[in-house]
């Protein structure tokens, strides 16, 4: 079954920038592509959309990646794993429908639509070069990172849910592998997303230059001019 979505902006043109929304538990694609509406007008060649999860969760219309329910330390990466071949074929399909490869693909997603942005990423290296995680985690920290995905950490430092720790170990895990990554923790805030997270995303995606950028100068290769990132 192909998951739900919304689209959130979809540029007269050919799209140069694919920019793909993941909803939390119980939440459905037209919540989240309210989101998509913030970066929308700082990127007006992107195809902008948001993407349910292929389950119902609660009333109707909500919905979820995978069940949370006697979610444990022990199962939770192999609910994901059952589900993730679903997660890259939604990827790959708005790549190609697009015509946008993942060298300017970001995957944003908050609360278990981070989870799945991060893991998706564990599991297809290279999937998308940007990712922005609200309030996510991986379910088991990856061993081996990759600079072709710039990783933007964004939690808000009391959440409930999904504690703040694991966003840190996130981050120290991703160093220690080699990868690009960025953390932020958003004091004074909860199991949610503000205006001060959006800003923090929005400069991400706009300013943060990726670390493959620096290798490549050093190898003497050129950054691809599609690329997510825009410097003003």
């Amino acid at each position: 079954m192909k998951p739900e979505h919304f689209i959130v902006q979809r540029p007269l043109a050919l799209a140069k920038q694919l920019l793909l929304l993941f909803h939390g538990v119980g939440d459905n694609p037209v919540s989240m592509g309210e989101i998509g509406s913030y970066f929308a007008p700082l990127f007006p060649d992107a195809l902008v959309v948001s993407i349910g999860g292929p389950s119902a969760s609660g009333p109707a219309p909500g919905r979820e990646w995978f069940s949370v329910q006697d979610v444990t330390e022990e199962n939770r990466q192999q609910r994901i794993d059952a589900v993730m071949p679903t997660f890259i074929s939604v990827v790959r399909y708005w790549q190609e429908h697009s015509g946008v490869d993942p060298s300017a693909t970001a995957l944003i997603g908050f609360s278990q639509g981070a989870i799945m942005v991060l893991e998706g990423i564990k599991a297809q290296p290279g999937l998308a070069a940007r990712v922005i995680a609200f309030n996510g985690r991986f379910a088991q920290l990856p061993q081996t990172a990759s600079t072709a995905t710039t990783v933007h950490l964004i939690h808000g430092e009391e959440d409930p849910v999904i504690e703040a720790r694991h966003a840190q170990a996130a981050e120290e895990a991703l160093v220690r592998a080699g990868g690009d990554v960025t953390l932020d923790i958003v004091e004074d805030l909860g199991h949610a997303i503000d205006n001060r997270s959006m800003q923090l995303a929005l400069d991400h995606l706009r300013y943060t230059v990726p670390k493959h950028y620096f290798d490549e100068a050093l190898s003497g290769g050129k950054p691809k001019d599609d690329d997510i990132i825009e410097l003003f």
